[in-house]
């Protein structure tokens, strides 16, 4: 058997490549949606996943060390811990609704059922997430550039791309 070893993203001078680091592999996101969901236990997680349990506990163990879960005692009183999203947990909330939208939009056929984020108040599906400018312009995907640099350095006055 070959043994993949995973590269580590940690200090990388790429958001995306550091946020992969942490929530790269598939099982991390569908443990944080599960998050999102109501899941707490490692049972919950386990039944919803059916991932085998070693890998289900590395990955929850992986996800606490990054600070996206933490433990706390359960809340049956019970001997057991749970898992609780932190707010660095939280903040994958948006990402997740985006992923969502896009495999909603672009890898099912009509007619088939799907999870979708809902407005608690309404029980209505979320609007389709938007890109906008700093100054609240709605941008087309097309309209936003990737490029290296702090986005905090102002590019200089009547640069394109």
């Amino acid at each position: 058997m070959v043994s993949v070893r995973k590269t580590d993203f940690s200090e990388a001078a790429c958001p995306i490549a550091r946020s992969l680091g942490v929530v790269g592999q598939w099982w991390s996101l569908l443990i944080v949606r599960d998050a999102f969901a109501g899941a707490r236990r490692f049972g919950e997680f386990q039944r919803s996943l059916g991932c085998p349990k070693n890998m289900l506990s590395t990955r929850l163990a992986g996800l606490v060390e990054a600070g996206v879960l933490r433990t706390v005692p359960a809340s049956d009183g019970s001997q057991y811990h749970e898992y609780e999203l932190t707010e660095k947990g939280e903040g994958l909330r948006v990402v997740l609704i985006a992923l969502g939208q896009w495999g909603a939009e672009n890898l099912f056929d009509g007619g088939k059922e799907w999870l979708s984020a809902v407005d608690k108040q309404t029980g209505r599906p979320v609007a389709p997430l938007e890109i906008r400018a700093e100054d609240g312009r709605l941008l087309d995907p097309h309209d936003v550039a990737v490029r290296q640099g702090n986005p905090q350095v102002k590019p200089l006055e009547g640069a394109t791309e």
